[in-house]
């Protein structure tokens, strides 16, 4: 009975603790979701590849090789909704893929492309909020983008038989995500991970329709993750 006791009252004992840790919690930034407009920056990490379908099946195969690039932009957000808002996040992205044509024999002169990626990223975002819990938010985003690729070479006339991979300057992609609002004491504090997929065909094909590197690709559009740390 002695122990059953000593336990019913470190139960209440805890309890009583919960509660009154619940009482103590301070909500910051309280009147923050009532603004109908509000800006912010972002910094941020990028994994980006390529998705690639073939006309034939043959031995053609382009073996990606990505790396970790970088983000950085602004935030403009319009508040519809208590729940929704509208969001733009215009910025830059930059990436490198190493491209191994497999297929292709002989030395890496010709086997193996270095694609050096900076996009001017305009995306337009919808973000779907969760009801605020003491000092955290949880939402989902998503939306499209027009992409500038600084790095395209589009109007070089040179090609790959040049040494030169050519892609397209204007693009469009979708993306789609889920992140969190946490309330600090002077600012919004906001990680989030997107999916980025590029919705044309990025790739300008060589002069020659037969060209061992573009000839037999049907799609050639990007895609990638993105780690995306916001401060407003």
């Amino acid at each position: 009975m002695k122990k059953i006791g000593v336990a019913l009252l470190l139960i209440v004992f805890s309890l009583n603790y919960s509660f009154a840790q619940k009482r103590d919690i301070v909500e910051y930034q309280q009147n923050w979701d009532k603004q109908k407009i509000f800006w912010g920056y972002y910094l941020g990490l990028n994994m980006k590849s390529y998705k690639i379908t073939y006309l034939t099946d043959t031995n053609t195969f382009i073996d990606v090789s990505p790396s970790v690039g970088f983000n950085v932009g602004l935030i403009g957000d319009y508040r519809l909704h208590k729940n929704i808002n509208l969001r733009l996040e215009p910025g830059l992205s930059s990436n490198t893929k190493e491209l191994a044509f497999t297929h292709i024999p002989g030395g890496s002169t010709d086997s193996i492309r270095s694609v050096n990626s900076t996009y001017l990223r305009i995306p337009l975002l919808l973000k779907l909020n969760t009801d605020r819990y003491n000092n955290i938010r949880p939402y989902i985003i998503g939306g499209v983008s027009y992409d500038y690729n600084f790095s395209s070479n589009e109007d070089n006339p040179d090609d790959n038989y040049d040494g030169e991979f050519r892609m397209k300057k204007s693009n469009f992609t979708y993306e789609m995500g889920l992140g969190i609002d946490i309330y600090m004491p002077y600012f919004i504090f906001s990680p989030s991970i997107r999916g980025v997929f590029a919705i044309n065909d990025e790739l300008v094909r060589d002069n020659n329709t037969n060209s061992p590197w573009t000839g037999n690709v049907d799609y050639f559009g990007t895609r990638g993750i993105f780690l995306k740390l916001a401060f407003h």
